[in-house]
């Protein structure tokens, strides 16, 4: 009964920001479209790739998947604002608990697509086209070029805030530092099922360049509740009711 009502108040909360996001990303969108160019030339240097097409809309569609790409960059602060707005309301997180959570998510983000875009990205594409060969050379589409790029920074950004969506579980009571603790052999299948869908090729270089980093988040948010004891305070420990009634017996059998 308890979480559907949090549930009705995280949606109730939501609704009352989801048309202003929209119209943030469809306009940022259509202003990051001048730049469009600008960016895909810029992955493309970064990864020292040429690119081809292979229908008449191609580059068009693939300018827009760049801008609107680029507008949830860039607006990802309001768009973290917004959710975590809507997710803290059942649980009263507000002030400045709330604005550190949302300042703790951008910065995961950005860190995670900053890595992904010069460390992850560059060896994962290396590795994937060090098996063509003199009579079989690599022909990319600008179409799937884009959508690889794209979806596996912004998977990069979303997996590196998992600490703080730890933290925020703790400190509501949902889950427990030992929770996480002794479930580390389910924590470690979600997360290969999760960089198996996250990762645009279901390869295990990118499984596991998505999959490492992953795991140890999952650790250090682990360590991050141990160290600031970050968990929910518990304000009593109930008694077992076996416990509770052997005074008693023992009371009853002390009497005359």
């Amino acid at each position: 009964m308890k979480v559907s009502k949090n549930l009705i108040v995280f949606l109730s909360e939501l609704r009352k920001s989801i048309k202003l996001s929209a119209v943030s990303l469809l306009v940022m969108t259509g202003c990051i479209f001048a730049l469009s160019s600008g960016l895909i030339s810029l992955f493309q240097q970064h990864l020292d790739e040429q690119l081809y097409f292979f229908s008449v809309a191609g580059p068009f569609l693939a300018h827009v998947k760049v801008s609107f790409f680029g507008a949830i960059y860039v607006l990802m602060p309001l768009l973290t604002y917004v959710l975590w707005k809507a997710m803290g309301k059942p649980f009263n997180v507000t002030g400045r608990r709330l604005f550190w959570f949302v300042a703790a998510t951008c910065s995961l983000f950005y860190a995670g697509t900053i890595f992904c875009f010069f460390v992850t990205l560059p060896y994962g594409v290396q590795f994937l086209l060090s098996f063509q060969s003199e009579d079989m050379r690599a022909v990319i589409s600008i179409g799937r070029f884009v959508n690889f790029i794209t979806l596996f920074i912004l998977a990069f950004g979303v997996i590196f805030e998992l600490p703080v969506f730890m933290i925020f579980s703790a400190q509501v009571g949902v889950f427990t530092r030992r929770a996480f603790e002794k479930n580390r052999r389910f924590a470690v299948l979600g997360i290969a099922i999760l960089s198996a869908l996250l990762t645009p090729t279901p390869d295990i270089v990118n499984m596991a360049l998505m999959g490492g980093p992953l795991y140890l988040l999952y650790e250090a948010g682990i360590l991050l509740i141990r160290i600031f004891r970050l968990e929910k305070a518990q304000a009593s420990v109930p008694v077992p009711a076996e416990d509770a009634q052997e005074p008693r017996e023992n009371e009853k059998q002390e009497r005359p």
